[in-house]
């Protein structure tokens, strides 16, 4: 489903939706998030996503700035921590996501125990098995995200942005 069937609804977002919004690769991201800033949507996430948005948008402003090539970026990052220092933009703009309307929520121990089900069941991978375990724990079904992983979770209604390439 696309983001305009997310009227006046709770919705999980997944990282995915904030660094297409704040690469600019994304109109209906931008939009979506805009909706949950002015509070027509509940927007939520975890602190699990704000993590990961913390680091694509880290891998991406360091081979914007021409500081390390494509390919393997964090190993290259990990390698040269002066290159790291030079960087800032990614935490400025993952750090305005609560500013936004964005609900954070902690990740917990239950969390983690839940989030194996999903694992087991659907072959997903630990970040997005926590997001959803998050989700059930919040009784909110639906995700707003371009990963096209969660086209196989029966118990969750994902809506896409439609405006951007999705993997398959």
């Amino acid at each position: 489903m696309t983001f305009d069937r997310i009227e006046g609804k709770r919705v999980f977002l997944d990282a995915n939706i904030f660094v297409y919004h704040f690469t600019g690769l994304s109109i209906e991201c931008t939009e979506l998030l805009q909706r949950c800033e002015d509070g027509s949507i509940n927007g939520f996430t975890t602190i699990g996503v704000i993590m990961e948005v913390l680091h694509r948008l880290m891998m991406i402003e360091a081979v914007n700035k021409g500081l390390v090539s494509p390919g393997n970026v964090a190993k290259k990052l990990k390698e040269k921590p002066e290159v790291v220092q030079q960087l800032n933009s990614y935490a400025e703009y993952a750090l305005r996501i609560p500013e936004m309307g964005i609900q954070v929520l902690p990740y917990t121990l239950a969390d983690c125990r839940n989030s194996q089900q999903f694992r087991q069941k659907y072959g997903l991978l630990t970040n997005d098995s926590f997001l959803l375990s998050a989700m059930d724990r919040m009784n909110c079904p639906h995700l707003a995200s371009a990963d096209e992983d969660f086209q196989r979770v029966e118990e969750i209604q994902l809506f896409r942005p439609a405006d951007i390439g999705h993997r398959g």
